[in-house]
């Protein structure tokens, strides 16, 4: 790995060997959360901790200040070891308001630390979030609400105002800057390198010099304030990760996506054109996307949802590779022209960054309920493939894998990541270009069907040689039809949504055929399940008697609560879906081999039922609809009840479940 060494350790201070650290920023919406804790997660990743994150943020445009509502916040988990989510409790709460503080706390373990920015415990910031006293004004009292905690109060806007004074901002741009002092603290706390926040601020503020001088000082008066004062007296060492070799970057679900969408058009050698239409939380993919016009890449900002799948029809109709990004609300309105590419039989690659639904729902929240409607959310028989990615990493190899399958099988696929992927981050060991699979469009070039004139010549002495173009015509591999570029001489073809001739793909009404052809297209799609890998099982006790299957994002999750179940002394196997139209040939045979099934999902049960019907499986579900990640150690138990069940014992996670000992542990700082 390539890694920049952070500042030397003060010999003042005591250093405290960590493993990990989860560090929630949280405050108002425009105290600037997601930045600091984008900023941290950079030098996280810089020093070469292993790391995931976990925004989460209001959706209102601009929530009523100092509410409830209106907390923002980022989470972010990094060890010196492989994680797997961003954490299911904070070691430690940064807290810019009493809004921030009453809204985190109860997610806190006994003994955490939290960090208060005590300025705006106002009477009005604290009727707003409905405290009736100043808990702060109960430090140390027998009714401490906050006795269970670390606390540690600091005027971080009051010190930022004061150390940027000289820059002659008014008082209310100055306290902006508190981000940046807060920023510092915990950089000096956890030992993080300076250098990229230094890089960033220049560059972000180089032209304006006061904004940029006043963010430079309060960070750096944030990291003196540690260095100096006795409220802090032990700095934290975590430990680069021991990764496999290669060069990493810190990367986002929807930055990873938009890579291996270009990445995609490359390995084909196809244009990549994006038909969009802006919806939280997939107008990034749109945003990075429109800068890589050196790479091929065509992106349109349509008038809506239906304009923008519609365009992506048309460029893939055209010889590019057609993309339209949406969230689930679009999906619904793209419908139509789904199924429009369906019977097209067209290349289409339609990404459903999923949300918080029904309706607008909860846009900025994570959930994983379109299954169901990617699946069967068409009218007729119209079948689609369906990819889901299961970490921000890995949205970019299931792009390309989407891509594969949509330019080899010529038919649209389903792409469905989720809020919390494409938001969240975690280091990605960027690939090499030629280790990528190659796609080959392998387009029409000539006449393909020798008609019945060229046959009858053949038998007076002609070479009988195909003479026409005949577009339903298919490979006998795939069973996809021939991709023909308009204006190909002798390719010319009808093409529209109403039923096709097979072979020649002339309208037709006939209704055999269409019995024919709707059989043909679900063939197809199965038969791409040739083309997958076998499924892989983590069943390394060879033991276990419960299998946990996911998809998705929920891979984070279901690792760590399986890592927990086997560290507590019990077996538990665990695979994790990412094609799920159509499932891997092998899935059947690795769900008879286990006694009890669950699945796990942040819906009410989509892909239970889909297993249920398909392998009639008693699949048992557990089920979150929180517009939040699974949380690890509630997940470990529902996991070890079943394997109590199936083996006939008690199990008792302990401290590896959710009620550890008295004595365990939980927070860094003490």
């Amino acid at each position: 790995m390539h890694r920049e060494s952070g500042p030397t350790v003060s010999q003042t201070k005591q250093v405290k060997q960590l493993d990990r650290v989860i560090i929630r920023f949280a405050g108002d919406s425009g105290d600037g959360m997601q930045l600091t804790g984008d900023r941290f997660t950079q030098e996280s990743a810089v020093f070469g901790n292993d790391l995931v994150t976990l925004p989460n943020f209001p959706a209102e445009i601009r929530a009523p200040q100092g509410t409830l509502p209106g907390v923002s916040s980022f989470q972010v988990h990094f060890a010196d070891h492989d994680i797997l989510t961003a954490g299911d409790r904070p070691d430690v709460l940064v807290a810019m308001n009493p809004a921030a503080l009453k809204a985190n706390v109860g997610d806190l373990p006994k003994g955490a630390a939290i960090i208060v920015d005590t300025h705006d415990f106002t009477k009005r910031n604290l009727d707003k979030a409905g405290y009736a006293v100043n808990p702060l004004d109960l430090l140390g009292d027998a009714n401490d609400p906050l006795g269970d905690f670390q606390v540690h109060t600091v005027d971080l806007t009051g010190m930022t105002v004061e150390a940027v004074k000289e820059y002659g901002l008014s008082r209310k741009d100055a306290a902006r800057a508190k981000n940046m002092f807060a920023l510092g603290l915990l950089s000096w706390m956890y030992g993080r390198p300076t250098e990229p926040t230094t890089t960033f601020l220049e560059n972000k503020f180089k032209k304006s010099p006061d904004i940029l001088g006043a963010n430079l000082t309060a960070f750096k008066a944030g990291w003196n304030f540690g260095e100096t004062t006795e409220t802090f007296v032990v700095r934290y060492e975590i430990k680069p990760a021991k990764l496999p070799e290669g060069t990493y970057r810190n990367i986002t679900g929807n930055l990873a996506l938009s890579y291996g969408l270009i990445a995609a058009g490359v390995r084909s050698g196809l244009p990549v054109f994006l038909g969009s239409y802006p919806i939280t939380p997939a107008s990034d993919i749109l945003h990075e996307l429109s800068k890589h016009k050196s790479f091929g890449v065509t992106t349109l900002q349509a008038e809506d949802e239906i304009a923008g799948i519609g365009a992506a029809i048309g460029a893939s109709f055209a010889g590019s590779l057609g993309v339209t990004t949406t969230s689930g609300p679009g999906v619904a309105l793209k419908s139509e022209a789904v199924g429009l590419a369906v019977m097209t039989e067209l290349p289409l690659l339609v990404i459903d960054v999923q949300r918080g639904g029904p309706s607008t729902g909860l846009p900025t929240k994570t959930e994983q309920a379109d299954l169901l409607q990617a699946m069967y959310g068409r009218n007729g028989e119209a079948p689609v493939p369906i990819v889901a990615p299961q970490s921000p990493g890995d949205c970019f190899s299931a792009a390309v894998e989407a891509a594969r399958i949509a330019i080899t099988y010529r038919t649209p696929v389903m792409l469905l990541s989720d809020g919390y992927l494409a938001n969240g981050s975690e280091p990605w060991l960027i690939p090499s270009v030629d280790d990528l699979p190659e796609i080959d469009p392998a387009f029409a070039t000539a006449p393909n069907h020798a008609s019945a004139k060229a046959l009858a010549a053949a038998e007076n002495g002609g070479d009988g040689e195909p003479d026409e173009f005949w577009p339903y015509l298919r490979d006998p591999e795939t069973l996809a039809r021939p991709w023909a570029i308009p204006g190909t001489a002798g390719l010319e073809h009808r093409i529209g949504g109403l039923e096709k001739g097979e072979g020649h793909g002339n309208i037709s009404y006939d209704p055999a055929n269409h019995d024919l052809m709707v059989r043909t297209r679900q063939a197809k799609i199965e038969a791409i399940a040739k083309s997958l890998p076998p499924l892989e099982v983590d069943d390394a006790s060879g033991q276990a008697k419960v299998l946990v299957i996911g998809w998705g994002s929920t891979y984070g999750p279901i690792g760590a609560a399986c890592r927990r179940v086997r560290r507590a002394g019990y077996h538990v196997a665990q695979t994790h879906l990412r094609h799920l139209n159509p499932f891997p040939a092998d899935l059947g045979e690795i769900l008879k081999r286990y006694d009890k099934v669950l699945v796990p999902e942040m819906n009410l049960g989509q892909l239970s039922k889909m297993l249920r019907a398909e392998y009639l499986v008693d699949a048992i579900g557990y089920n979150h609809v929180r517009g939040l990640p699974l949380k690890a150690a509630e997940l470990a138990e529902a996991i070890g009840q079943l394997v109590g069940e199936a083996e006939g014992i008690n199990v008792d996670l302990g401290e590896h479940g959710l009620n550890p000992p008295a004595d365990h542990e939980e927070a860094p700082l003490r």
